[in-house]
């Protein structure tokens, strides 16, 4: 089976969430002419100048760096939402989720009553080898005391992160016991397929949470497997991915397409145009496959549903995505710091420019979500992007729309039955995951199998009534009775979900989930027609 990692955050679309794209190009660092020539000179002079008199001369004290990156920021948002500037020292983690790597010891953990718990070993990863056990709490790290203090998960990683093959000693708390080990980091991958399983005989499932530069071989790997358990037909999961590695998505829709076939085309004033195509090395090309997708889906996840789109290869399900039809390249900086630029505008099959119009700016482009929903487009589609000088067709005639993301072949309204305030609250804190930790202490080897734990655990009233009285007291959550009553079966569901992923990670989560998922299950019925 395939493990993938513990990650807590659900997005919900009434809070909204704006992932948004990256797509790494050809990183390189300036030559000194690029920067030469003395009109060009003065004029980045200037703003320094501008920098060091508000330095000396401000009623209030100033980061000039910082306020000097930000400036850059700033002007690179007026060409276009996406082009963005990344200072060196943030570098490394935009990098790490590219690649789909860092060096590191192979945990996941989550920050309770101010105590690192490790909530998941990966398996083969150096803190597996060292004896360190999901439970375990970390009191330590290289002789610090981190228990009983404020600690962020910033700090947790920059203690526990490093390079390969380096050391780091910790002190753990297990069962009351005082444990010592020393670990050997390691290079720790960070996996975008985050959940694969049959979900009957026939249909597989494959959820894809980002696009790194692992992505396409971890999808054929999970896509392989599922052929040999005899799927047919497969749901692939885009909601909330904001894309990524532009390769990585040309890759996974090649899968699906015969030799030759459109993927997608970049045009740009100083890259021209180039149109990618399938070749003859998909697997996939006989299975029927139906697209998850919603407003969080952006870039990378855009050109995999409109390829399949476009083709007249699948379904796409749910609703309108994010609409990022721009293609950035990385230029690296003298400083290590890295200029992501836009240099084009990818194209569908169709000739779909699917790039949502960024005229107002960016406050109100980033704003997006929230008029989404104040204008009602979650629960039934946005007529006015349907218009004539939007429309496409695919080689079988049907009727595709360009303006502003993809429009699903199959509208899903958003499900807000038993939602309030008060859910909203518990789900992003850390009561569920929290409360799960605490459960499972004592009941990790209770249930053999995640089949076993789906088929036999149920969640109480009892339960529902301990877990709200442990948010109350641990998260600061006031008990609301009225909500409590009336998000009950979504708590329930959720805390199942969630102590289930404390033991299985992200496949029993998605497992339970999935089960009262309306976009899930349109993809059942539509693969089943």
């Amino acid at each position: 089976m395939f493990k993938s990692k513990n990650q807590y955050l659900v997005p919900l679309l009434l809070s909204g969430f704006l992932a948004v794209g990256l797509w790494i190009g050809h990183s390189f660092s300036p030559t000194e002419s690029a920067f030469s020539g003395t009109s060009g000179q003065e004029k980045y002079q200037k703003m320094q100048d501008i920098i060091n008199v508000l330095n000396e001369k401000y009623v209030d004290t100033l980061n000039g760096d910082a306020l000097f990156e930000q400036t850059i920021s700033d002007m690179l948002h007026k060409l276009d939402p996406h082009s963005n500037y990344i200072s060196a020292k943030d570098l490394q983690s935009v990098n790490e989720s590219i690649q789909g790597q860092f060096g590191g010891v192979g945990v996941r953990f989550m920050i309770l009553r101010d105590t690192i718990c490790v909530t998941n070993v990966i398996p083969g990863s150096p803190s597996q080898r060292a004896g360190v056990q999901s439970g375990d709490k970390i009191i330590q790290v290289d002789g610090t005391k981190v228990a009983g203090k404020k600690i962020s998960n910033e700090k947790v990683m920059s203690l526990l992160k490093g390079r390969e093959n380096t050391t780091v000693s910790v002190r753990l708390l297990r069962n009351k016991k005082i444990i010592n080990k020393r670990i050997v980091r390691g290079m720790i991958p960070i996996e975008s397929v985050v959940s694969v399983y049959m979900v009957n005989k026939k249909v597989g499932y494959i959820k894809i949470d980002e696009f790194s530069v692992t992505t396409s071989d971890e999808f054929r790997k999970a896509s392989s497997w599922l052929v040999e358990q005899g799927m047919k037909s497969l749901v692939l999961d885009l909601r909330n991915n904001g894309g990524g590695v532009l390769q990585s998505a040309i890759e996974i829709a090649d899968e699906f397409l015969g030799k030759g076939i459109p993927i997608v085309k970049t045009k740009g004033e100083h890259t021209g145009s180039y149109t990618y195509r399938a070749t003859s090395k998909g697997n996939l090309e006989k299975t029927k496959v139906a697209i998850l997708i919603n407003s969080n889906s952006a870039s990378a996840s855009e050109i995999v549903a409109g390829a399949i789109q476009d083709n007249d290869r699948g379904s796409i399900i749910g609703r309108r995505s994010f609409g990022k039809g721009l293609v950035q390249e990385d230029v690296r900086l003298r400083d290590g710091s890295d200029l992501r630029l836009t240099i084009a505008r990818y194209y569908t099959p169709t000739g779909r420019c699917i790039q949502k119009s960024y005229d107002k700016g960016y406050e109100e482009y980033m704003a997006d979500q929230i008029d989404r929903y104040d204008n009602g487009e979650l629960y039934r589609p946005d007529s006015s992007l349907f218009v004539d000088s939007l429309k496409y067709k695919t080689p079988k005639g049907k009727i595709v729309y360009g303006g502003g993301g993809i429009m699903p072949d199959v509208f899903v309204p958003f499900d807000s039955s038993g939602t309030s305030l008060y859910y909203t609250d518990l789900r992003f804190s850390q009561s569920f995951n929290g409360f799960a930790f605490d459960y499972v202490s004592d009941k990790r080897t209770k249930w053999k199998t995640a089949e076993e734990f789906e088929r036999t655990f149920n969640v109480t009233d009892d339960l529902i009534q301990r877990f709200a009285v442990f948010a109350q007291k641990e998260m600061k959550i006031q008990i609301v009775k009225s909500e409590l009553n009336h998000s009950k079966s979504l708590i329930a569901k959720t805390l199942k979900a969630e102590i289930a992923r404390q033991l299985w990670l992200e496949n029993a989560y998605y497992k339970i989930v999935n089960q009262e998922d309306n976009e899930f299950q349109k993809a059942i019925s539509t693969l089943l027609k």
